[in-house]
């Protein structure tokens, strides 16, 4: 049976927050309480190293599961990414490089093997495998490439997320209005989205002074995790009701 969702807009708007609530609970360990960002990121890629081994044992797709893995490899890639940029010394554009150049290594290892990057047919171990590295790839890359633009780019936390939403909504015209190929479409929009959920995580939890909203890491991730959880039971009311018609 295939063990991932069916790509809907309740999927995207599930994606953005859970990406979100992982910028702001990934900078909720390292920073608020103060953790460090080499011991959080090796707590929270143990924390996903047990989320996706339970997923790996799943006979089949369970929303709340699948949700989990994604949160932890969003609040792994928040660590993972400040501790490549700011403890390693790579600096936001490096870091960004270095790990686009994984993820295109990941799907290109993925395509060879497989002959597709599809992401509506997970259904062996050795494809879920190839699915959950490329988006820990593209999880800790949208840290980074987030933070790229609120600081160094100039464009601040706003102009982050406005560009980001910007590029995103290319790819949704793109999506409707071209026969573009629709897996590139799809990968091209899950990076997006990281980017844009690290943005956001950003404005609200910075200071008014910084052109954030304030409400820091323990109040954004508290509204972040209220709207995730809203979002995904909403989400399996819908798919109940379409399996009993």
């Amino acid at each position: 049976m295939n063990k991932v969702p069916h790509i809907t807009l309740y999927f995207w708007i599930i994606k953005i927050c859970a990406t979100t609530l992982g910028e702001t609970a990934g900078d909720l360990l390292s920073m608020t309480l103060n953790v460090g960002y080499g011991l959080s990121s090796i707590m929270l890629l143990g924390l996903f190293l047990v989320s996706v081994i339970l997923q790996l044992k799943s006979s089949h797709f369970h929303p709340v599961l699948y949700w989990t893995v994604i949160i932890t490899t969003s609040t792994a890639g928040t660590t993972l990414s400040d501790f490549m940029d700011r403890t390693l010394g790579l600096g936001y554009a490096n870091g960004s490089l270095l790990l686009g150049a994984g993820l295109l290594l990941v799907l290109a290892i993925w395509h060879f093997s497989e002959k597709t990057l599809s992401v509506n047919n997970i259904k062996t171990t050795k494809v879920e495998l190839f699915y959950w590295t490329a988006i820990l790839f593209s999880n800790t890359l949208g840290t980074a490439l987030g933070d790229f633009l609120a600081d160094d780019s100039g464009l601040g936390f706003l102009g982050g997320a406005v560009l980001i939403a910007g590029l995103i909504g290319l790819v949704i015209v793109a999506a409707y209005s071209t026969s573009i190929n629709r897996v590139l479409l799809f990968w091209l929009a899950f990076v997006l989205t990281r980017p844009f959920g690290a943005t956001f995580g950003d404005l609200l939890t910075k200071p008014l002074e910084k052109g954030g909203f304030d409400f820091g890491t323990v109040g954004a991730s508290l509204i972040l995790g209220s709207l995730l959880i809203l979002f995904i039971f909403y989400s399996m009311i819908v798919d109940k009701r379409l399996a009993d018609k």
